[in-house]
């Protein structure tokens, strides 16, 4: 349930500052959090995220997670009991590239949020881990959370480093938080309302939909040699909707007062990229062009989660899990995307904030 804060005019909801709400997950997030009865403040710089994707019954601050008037602002004119954190970089290729920017837009950024977080007393944070954490991992076996941390690119690296300062920072302050680390997050709300929009994006599901629906060329597969069942990499894909109800639930653990704690979110079942490619042209009917190229710098073979953690002291229970219906749900999206512009789009989720479902 939300909380309230008594103020001079009565009992005030307590808000949920969502970072990057305006993103992929981070949209998706302001939607859980709204349909659950929360009061929700976003603030994001819009690099990847549009505005246009936040609900509009969320408060939208335009700015950096780690600029200091912005988050002055937002603490001052907000009763800002928890922060949930997705602003960051997540394209594995790109901090190979460009390791520092990696280190500055993960880490420095998040250090600078949790420390301003700190000194305005918010006391529960909840934040985008990732798998990239455990690297290549020597067994097929899901991964629990008490595997060995060899992130193997800076990206990994970076989400390494922030875990570290929140637990750091949860033994020296009056402070909790859940890091979840995320196995490959895929598909869209099912009613339409938030899904993944940025141009250009690598996520292989996007992608997938997109060559199958005509609006990119092709579908570039990196690696056929891994030591998987057709030698292509393995992932754990999770259902974009099943990852934000992990997230409430991750709150309503901190509101309890059951403290920190770091966990899996994925299935515990694995689906190579000719698996999902497979599915995209079963669902969709059509054929698209496939080509193959070589391994990816800081790339795994394969990456499964044991997300029994979560189901257990989360209570967390996953809805969505199935490929077919995460391929189906990103399908449907990206045809709505076809059919509709942005000034349509903000227009229908006005509609949709109205609607009950």
């Amino acid at each position: 349930m939300p909380l309230l804060v008594k103020t001079k005019a009565g009992m005030r909801d307590m808000a949920v500052l969502v970072t990057g709400g305006a993103g992929y997950i981070g949209s998706h997030m302001v939607w859980a959090l709204l349909d659950a009865g929360e009061d929700v403040v976003v603030l994001d710089r819009l690099s990847t995220g549009f505005r246009w994707a936040v609900a509009p019954a969320a408060r939208f601050y335009l700015g950096d997670v780690a600029d200091p008037d912005i988050l002055k602002k937002v603490f001052i004119e907000n009763d800002i009991e928890a922060i949930i954190h997705f602003a960051g970089s997540a394209v594995v290729p790109v901090s190979v590239a460009d390791p520092l920017s990696y280190y500055d837009n993960n880490s420095g950024k998040t250090r600078a949020l949790l420390s301003a977080s700190v000194k305005a007393g918010i006391r529960n944070f909840v934040f985008s881990s990732t798998a990239a954490v455990y690297g290549q991992q020597k067994t097929d076996l899901p991964v629990k959370e008490t595997a060995p941390l060899n992130p193997e690119n800076p990206y990994g690296q970076s989400k390494l480093m922030t875990e570290f300062m929140l637990r750091d920072a949860a033994a020296a302050y009056d402070f909790n938080y859940v890091a979840l680390r995320y196995f490959n997050v895929a598909g869209a709300d099912p009613h339409h309302r938030a899904g993944q929009s940025t141009s250009g994006a690598t996520h292989l599901i996007k992608v997938a939909c997109e060559a199958a629906l005509g609006t990119r060329d092709s579908v570039n597969v990196y690696g056929i040699d891994y030591p998987t069942h057709d030698g292509t990499g393995v992932r754990d894909y999770i259902h974009v909707s099943d990852l934000t109800d992990a997230h409430l639930k991750a709150l309503q653990h901190l509101r309890r007062g059951k403290g920190s704690l770091v966990a899996n979110c994925g299935y515990g079942s694995g689906y190579s990229v000719l698996d999902v490619l497979n599915m995209v042209t079963r669902l969709h009917g059509h054929s698209f062009k496939i080509h193959m190229a070589p391994r990816r710098a800081g790339d795994s073979a394969s990456v499964v989660a044991d997300a029994s953690l979560a189901r257990q002291v989360l209570d967390w229970k996953p809805r969505y899990d199935s490929l077919e219906t995460i391929v189906q749900s990103s399908l449907d999206w990206e045809l709505f995307l076809s059919n509709k512009n942005v000034d349509d789009l903000h227009s229908i989720h006005r509609a949709l904030a109205a609607a009950s479902f």
